[in-house]
């Protein structure tokens, strides 16, 4: 029985298993965590709207339904292809067939003052660090003397213009205005301040001009701070700096600025194509290596003249061609060059407010926003999940409440 190898549970992980599940062959499941995270609703963790187990489901749930497949716990630390061998932390797996999707992680682009200072939203206790950090920074502001610094706690710098940065400061804004100017009624909140930094002169890049325009007007008028042209350049626990040499005083500092292929990459002993991705044959094998298929956000491709995007869908639709051309290739088959159908991207702004391009179609506002719940509730993995984060959802929608405003763990320094 051939032995397949998938590194990595995230959204093109679980497709490839899916795909090879019940086919006659042994799949080895491997990630450092023992669950799937939907990563885009991650931020949501993170402004108290969701609970961290919601957005989760463990990868042993799955497998129990994937015939000839299990799971193993471990952190893999190379690959031996000559011996065709995975290397781990807790022993070696051989394999006849790998695919590698280990992900992505965040790029600081050598901002080393940056990286110290600044959260990311990439695994899920990422998401509950920034949740404590956020209500811990309103807990010192209520005690603070110095009006100055009050400020500078309630001041959230998020760094980065795409969906994520949009989308987390949508969120944040609606905490802080709607929910915790109830919760510190000592505090004048009107006064906190979110500003979101955006390098080009564009929010959503990827997306068409008229959701842009009404992307930045509408969080504008919800009160982010929205700066264009502008790039972080340095920051320290109580400051964040520009690049015109403009001082931002503000504890919290949040980038969603870029991102880069997780550290396996530079184990594949292959030529490292921008952000350290892998360049990728059109069957998305390593070049040299055709049992090897790279997934996700590891692969470099080009498609029509342009990379494709690290994004979920593209990591989705990877997967499951790397499945289906493993059995293309146990019956003797060759599979056609992978192609990426893009479906259109979407982003929330805040309640009853999205963008969303799809089918050469733009829409944006309430419709939008009923779209981008369904489409997200219907890639949720795990029934219970669905039902949870439909509650929570309709529960925020009626009552402008966010339930898990919880201080779960407190910090020993403002921006540890």
């Amino acid at each position: 029985m051939k032995r397949v190898v998938i590194i990595g549970m995230g959204f093109g992980g679980i497709r490839a298993a899916r795909e090879l599940a019940g086919k006659g062959l042994d799949v080895t499941l491997v990630d450092r965590n023992n669950y799937h995270l939907f990563q885009p609703l991650l931020y949501q963790v993170a402004t108290a709207g969701l609970e961290q187990e919601s957005i989760a489901y463990p990868v042993r749930a799955m497998a129990r339904g994937w015939t000839g497949t299990r799971f193993h716990l471990a952190e893999v630390t190379g690959i031996d292809f000559g011996t065709r061998q995975v290397r781990t932390d807790n022993g070696d797996i051989p394999y006849d067939y790998l695919v590698a999707g280990a992900g992505s992680v965040t790029n600081y682009f050598g901002l080393e003052s940056v990286e110290r200072h600044a959260f990311d939203l990439k695994e899920l206790v990422d998401g509950e660090r920034l949740r404590n950090h956020i209500l811990t920074a309103f807990e010192r502001a209520v005690v603070e003397p110095d009006p100055a610094r009050r400020r500078a706690l309630m001041t959230f710098v998020i760094v980065g213009g795409g969906p994520t940065g949009v989308e987390f400061a949508g969120a944040l804004i609606e905490l802080v205005r709607f929910v915790l100017a109830k919760d510190y009624p000592e505090l004048s909140v009107q006064a906190a301040r979110v500003v979101l930094v955006e390098a080009f002169d564009r929010l959503l890049a990827a997306m068409e001009p008229p959701l842009q325009v009404y992307t930045l007007e509408k969080l504008r008028s919800m009160g982010v701070e929205v700066l264009l042209n502008a790039r972080v350049v340095d920051a320290g626990p109580e400051r964040v700096i520009l690049h015109d040499g403009a001082v931002i005083p503000a504890h919290t500092l949040f980038w969603s600025a870029g991102v880069k292929a997780a550290p396996l990459a530079a184990a594949l002993s292959a030529a490292p194509g921008p952000g350290g991705r892998i360049r990728v044959e059109p069957d998305l094998t390593l070049p040299g290596h055709p049992e090897v298929c790279v997934i996700g956000d590891m692969a470099y491709l080009e498609q029509d003249g342009a990379p494709l995007p690290m994004v979920a869908p593209v990591a989705m639709q990877m997967g499951i061609y790397a499945g289906r051309s493993i059995l293309a290739r146990e019956r003797g088959e060759s599979a056609p060059p992978f192609r990426y159908r893009d479906k259109g991207s979407m982003a929330t702004i805040g309640r009853s407010a999205a963008v969303a391009s799809a089918f050469g179609m733009k829409f944006r506002g309430y419709l939008a926003w009923l779209v981008w719940l369904l489409l997200h509730l219907y890639y949720l993995i795990g029934f219970r999940n669905r039902i949870v984060v439909m509650l929570n959802w309709i529960w925020y929608y009626w009552f402008h409440e966010r339930q898990v405003r919880l201080i779960t763990e407190r910090e020993r320094g403002v921006a540890e």
